[in-house]
């Protein structure tokens, strides 16, 4: 049964003004907002002023507004007023995949304690319905993975670079330009958006809730025309690409790294701020989603999609997590990566496993050559703070036994990975 819903906003930038159009401009929806909370008081708004406050109990304590929607950028503060909100018993849409990733098993338990619902499906891949399709078509489904494009202002960049042949500054000025990306643009171009959103999927696909500062992201931020260059001449462009996979019957593993892909990969033409999602299951196979992945109105319209749910009462239900799998995570894998370095103590600190090719120039060098996961986690500061560029070329080895004469398996996140 569908009841009107009253909402109280949070945060009117261009999600937050996206999603009021949105809502302006549906149909069927019994859905208003009664009040917005802001906290710049200078910025000059499309709205009067009597629509705005800058005191957020006067949306908390407010007994007419149903539901909040949260869409701020500080997710400590944002962790502050859905969790409040939901102790009052309001239910809760928010878009902040950093909030949500870090406080997931909190936010569940307040989510029972409190009967309420959250949702967050605009957190995750812009307007593709992910998460939901996780939760519902894929809840009994044994899943071999789940990775693509999560993050639209990196794409929107690497696009950029490797069709219009834009410098890499140019391109992310660009993209901060159309509000793609932040001003100060770490989250995204560090792979630290996409890390927080592949956390979040492995709760839905897996049933774990992780501590995202346990998966190793690196960026795209040290791109160089090198890579550039070497990438070109091999056919292949580079994505910044997340990973969920399962290693075995009772263990996943998580990453998130640029990655070669050729032009027999689903996502080599997803281009520009557009994001693509590769699910591969035992029984419905392989499925691909592709959708915008930035912008005011692909991300209200996934916001929108939540607050319709529920004036039906609609709830995340947790199902491959209530199922009670003996499910863990590991890094105990070894990726297949191109490592182009100019201080040779880096290959001591980050040693390889072995090495397949080598080159050495006056001002290009290079490694191809298989190294552990959990090497590459224990060193990824380092690496960030280093110029060196790391790529994974789809191939992967799992580790299946502790000793050094152990068998290796070789396993693929996508069947389209890169031939060794």
């Amino acid at each position: 049964m569908h009841k009107d819903l009253n909402i109280g906003l949070f945060g009117f930038g261009v999600v937050g003004q996206g999603l009021y159009d949105v809502l302006l401009n549906s149909r069927g929806i019994k859905a208003s907002i009664a009040r917005i909370c802001v906290k710049d008081r200078t910025k000059k708004r499309k709205l009067p002023a009597e629509a705005f406050t800058f005191d957020k109990y006067d949306l908390l304590n407010n007994p007419d507004i149903d539901i909040i929607v949260e869409l701020i950028d500080d997710a400590e503060e944002a962790f502050k007023i859905v969790s409040e909100a939901m102790k009052k018993g309001k239910s809760v849409v928010t878009a902040n995949k950093k909030m949500v990733a870090q406080h997931l098993a909190e936010l569940v338990q307040l989510q029972e304690e409190n009967h309420v619902s959250l949702l967050y499906e605009a957190s995750c891949c812009g307007s593709i319905p992910i998460i939901r399709n996780l939760e519902e078509y894929y809840d009994n489904e044994l899943l071999y993975s789940v990775s693509g494009i999560f993050n639209g202002s990196s794409n929107y960049i690497l696009s950029k670079v490797f069709n219009e042949g834009l410098a890499y500054e140019v391109a992310l000025k660009q993209a901060q330009d159309l509000g793609f990306a932040e001003t100060d643009p770490t989250l995204d171009v560090g792979g630290f958006d996409p890390k927080y959103k592949v956390t979040i999927i492995a709760a839905h696909a897996y049933g774990l809730f992780l501590n995202p500062d346990d998966i190793f992201n690196i960026g795209i931020q040290n791109l160089s025309q090198h890579d550039i260059q070497y990438a070109k001449e091999k056919g292949y462009k580079i994505k910044l690409v997340p990973h969920v996979t399962k290693i075995d019957a009772a263990t996943i593993s998580l990453l998130v790294m640029p990655q070669f892909v050729d032009r027999h990969h689903p996502l080599y033409n997803v281009e520009n701020e557009n994001n693509g999602v590769i699910v591969e299951a035992a029984f419905s196979e392989k499925q691909f989603f592709s959708g915008k992945g930035a912008g005011g109105y692909p991300t209200g319209s996934a916001v929108l999609s939540d607050i319709s749910a529920l004036t039906y009462g609609y709830k995340y239900e947790y199902k491959k997590h209530l199922q009670h799998i003996e499910v863990s995570s590991s890094n105990n894998i070894e990726v297949k990566v191109y490592l182009r370095y100019s201080d040779k103590k880096l290959l001591q600190q980050v040693p390889f496993v072995s090495i397949s090719e080598k080159f050495s120039g006056k001002d290009f060098r290079y490694l191809i050559g298989y190294v552990n996961l959990e090497t590459l986690l224990q060193n990824q500061d380092l690496l960030r703070a280093s110029d060196a560029f790391l790529v994974s070329t789809g191939n992967f080895k799992s580790v299946t036994a502790p000793d050094e004469h152990a068998a290796k398996e070789e396993i693929k996140f996508s069947k389209e990975a890169l031939a060794e």
